[in-house]
């Protein structure tokens, strides 16, 4: 598809978040304290992921550029890209990669028929080598490619994953998982069928327990008890398969919450928190800038301009 140069006209960018959607941001701390020898955390990782389901009124402007790549998968209406002064047209079972740039940077849904996009960032001390010999670049126009529900069934896998916390195992296993995402939309005709049905652990039914309670303020006992176990005993087990104890990981799901609200609501602050059980908003900002590296309100703001 021939680059042309973009056009005025820009939609009205969306402030509620669009229903059904999903979005994961990694804390920076993750990043910033990882091994220097940790190949899988360091050589390349996602920093972004999410989910936008017919994304009326969806427009994100980057003028200075984003220091990550950009995969976006169109799989229904239309949308646009443009880098510095080309436009590309985007449509349903296309898929694009924007690699690391400084250039200024603009996507956007169709206003009359909003594309529905699953995407995600990565980034790395490798992505430069990536960008390279994959010929990254030539992917910057729009790729058509056959619809394959493995490939959702794969982005979802990741999103789960990443979703259940940021243990040294699942950042490891969904970064391990990225390379295989990228390689289904590079060599589309290469896809196998996964028939991977994952046997549940207790780690998952706490998790999906803690999710399920994630306004509430739960005490190490109180879950154990709710899984027949002794308190001393579920937090080794835990810990054994999560890398974390309970309650850390408990509150690791809640700013994971909080994040989703700050970026696709409209709650103030003191409504985020309540809404991840925690009734002083002073408390939350001061735990949310702990965990996040930003306050909230900034959180919020930057990631909703």
């Amino acid at each position: 598809m021939e680059p042309n140069k973009p056009s005025m006209k820009i939609n009205k960018k969306k402030r509620d978040g669009f229903s059904g959607e999903k979005l994961i941001s990694l804390p920076e701390f993750l990043f910033e304290r990882r091994p220097q020898d940790d190949f899988f955390l360091n050589s390349l990782y996602i920093s972004h992921i999410g989910y936008f389901p017919k994304a009326a009124g969806h427009y994100r402007n980057r003028p200075k550029g984003c220091t990550d790549n950009i995969l976006i998968y169109c799989t229904d209406g239309k949308g646009w890209f443009s880098i510095d002064t080309e436009k590309y047209e985007v449509s349903a079972n296309q898929f694009f990669i924007i690699p690391a740039t400084d250039k200024p940077l603009r996507y956007a849904s169709d206003a009359g028929d909003p594309w529905t996009i699953y995407w995600i960032h990565f980034t790395g001390s490798k992505l430069s080598s990536l960008n390279e010999s994959l010929s990254i670049n030539n992917l910057i126009s729009p790729k058509t490619i056959p619809f394959d529900e493995h490939r959702i069934k794969l982005w979802e896998m990741i999103y789960n994953c990443l979703e259940k916390g940021y243990s040294e195992e699942n950042l490891s296993y969904a970064n391990l998982s990225l390379y295989y995402l990228i390689a289904n939309f590079l060599y589309p005709q290469k896809n196998i069928e996964l028939t991977q049905n994952p046997s549940e652990d207790i780690s998952d039914k706490v998790i999906d327990y803690m999710k399920n309670n994630i306004s509430s303020r739960l005490t190490v006992p109180e879950i154990a008890a709710e899984f027949a176990y002794s308190a001393s005993h579920f937090q080794t087990l835990f810990r054994t398969k999560t890398g974390i104890s309970p309650i850390d990981y408990f509150i690791h799901l809640k700013i994971q919450r909080a994040c989703q609200l700050l970026a696709l609501s409209d709650l103030r602050i003191k409504e985020v928190a309540a809404a991840v059980g925690y009734a002083d908003a002073f408390y939350f900002s001061r735990l949310f800038h702990k965990i996040m590296g930003s306050s909230p309100v900034d959180y919020k703001s930057k990631n909703r301009s």
